[in-house]
């Protein structure tokens, strides 16, 4: 399975729980695409570490995340289903908001070392919340035509849609 959404969406909780429930593994795609100093795989990097963990899981898995734009439809063309944890841009801004705040006062290490701060949180075109809104509006946009008509693609619009499914699913 694939679970797709914007920062702040719930994913990565989501999807540790959905794999936990259903016994295969967890893939976060930000902890394979995101070096030490922040520094980011290339495509060609991305995908190998992607179809490594993919092959390690010949059961299944749970990746969570993005990244089409380096690995193409690698994780889309494999999943059985895609989930699209489509929540509203003012739920997804307030945890971020707390997430951030909490990781930056704890000097939580996320990947590779690296540790979120005000700069890159809050300041400049590439900052974590100009990507969230972006993204939020971006997905918007597209995905509701990109998977028109996949039967695997399943939109979950609250957080009662996510915990009503999750339990349907794997329970």
């Amino acid at each position: 399975m694939n679970v797709k959404g914007g920062s702040g969406s719930g994913k990565s909780t989501f999807s540790r729980e959905l794999a936990a429930r259903l016994g295969v593994p967890y893939v976060e795609l930000d902890a394979l695409h995101h070096g030490p100093n922040w520094t980011e795989a290339s495509a060609e990097e991305l995908q190998a570490r992607v179809r490594e963990a993919m092959a390690a899981a010949p059961d299944g898995w749970v990746i969570d995340g993005n990244y089409e734009l380096k690995l193409g439809d690698a994780v889309l063309r494999e999943a059985d289903t895609i989930v699209w944890l489509d929540l509203p841009l003012s739920l997804k801004l307030r945890r971020v908001a707390r997430r951030t705040h909490g990781r930056i006062r704890g000097q939580v290490e996320l990947w590779n070392g690296n540790r979120e701060s005000w700069r890159n949180a809050v300041w400049g075109r590439e900052s974590l919340f100009a990507y969230l809104v972006r993204g939020h509006f971006r997905h918007r946009r597209e995905w509701p035509t990109r998977f028109d008509g996949d039967p695997r693609f399943v939109r979950l619009r609250s957080v009662e849609e996510a915990r009503e499914w999750l339990d349907a699913v794997a329970s």
